[in-house]
């Protein structure tokens, strides 16, 4: 606004003309609006949450809180404390993301309200993605590093992980919600995937719950890998778990109907359609 008022009042006066009265109104109410204007920013710059300190941001992410739940330097037993901590911290924030949208999916499931569910179960199946890509972050602490923040974690192992837990407990929620919906459409898995035109909406949904699966599945392969990477394919965890137990993890399904059904397609379409060929 006040380049626009200096441009304006250039070209006037570039032109040799004297100011008249209804251009001094014009300078008036131009720099009434430039004040006006300058008033409202600095208004909006100014925090709302004042009386609790800090900006606006620090107080409703509360990140005096957050800050402070990693390891300080003069606890430290190896630099790398605060890398391994920061990569579990955020995963578990991730996990629990994950949980309140799959477990509101299972709301909008039950009121058949497929699309919506739909909407939220990509979220979590985004949220179990976001846990894995961070992993290869552990991989850059080197073997003998890793060693000494083990020392740091007493027993603490993946296997008490809230997070994980807890998504476990819901996916056996939207498992049987899924069934449930399916029955309510007089569906069977072979019979949604040979009419999916006729069942959009409840073929995303399934198609979702594989995703969810083989996103637990992917990310238990890359964290057996950073395990091998840090101490070794046939040694024990914190805990004393046996890696080759984790490996033999990898695998495991939420609804093994979910891959079987792929298995009874094809030997239908041996039998159907081989003899089209």
């Amino acid at each position: 606004m006040g380049k626009l008022l200096w441009e304006f009042s250039l070209g006037y006066f570039g032109k040799g003309l004297e100011p008249s009265s209804d251009y001094c109104e014009i300078m008036n109410i131009g720099e009434s609006l430039v004040k006006e204007s300058s008033n409202s920013m600095n208004e909006l710059r100014e925090p709302k949450f004042a009386s609790e300190g800090g900006s606006d941001y620090e107080v409703y992410i509360r990140t005096d809180e957050l800050l402070v739940l990693q390891p300080e330097p003069a606890t430290w037993k190896h630099r790398d404390e605060l890398l391994f901590t920061v990569v579990h911290q955020s995963s578990e924030l991730w996990l629990k993301l994950a949980v309140a949208e799959i477990d509101h999916a299972v709301l909008n499931i039950d009121k058949d309200l497929i699309q919506a569910a739909s909407r939220y179960l990509i979220r979590a199946r985004d949220c179990i993605h976001y846990t894995t890509t961070q992993l290869p972050m552990l991989e850059k602490m080197t073997p003998w590093d890793y060693q000494h923040v083990r020392t740091a974690l007493g027993h603490g192992s993946g296997f008490d992980s809230p997070g994980f837990r807890n998504i476990r407990e819901s996916l056996k929620v939207l498992v049987t919600s899924v069934q449930q919906a399916l029955g309510r459409a007089d569906l069977t898995l072979e019979k949604l995937y040979l009419d999916v035109e006729a069942n959009e909406s409840l073929y995303s949904l399934v198609e979702l719950l594989v995703d969810l699966d083989e996103a637990l599945m992917i990310w238990r392969s890359v964290h057996v890998k950073v395990i091998e990477r840090t101490i070794g394919g046939t040694v024990s965890g914190t805990q004393g778990t046996p890696v080759e137990v984790v490996r033999n993890l990898r695998d495991r399904s939420i609804m093994e109907e979910l891959w079987d059904v792929r298995v009874h397609l094809t030997e239908r379409a041996n039998r159907e359609l081989a003899s089209d060929g």
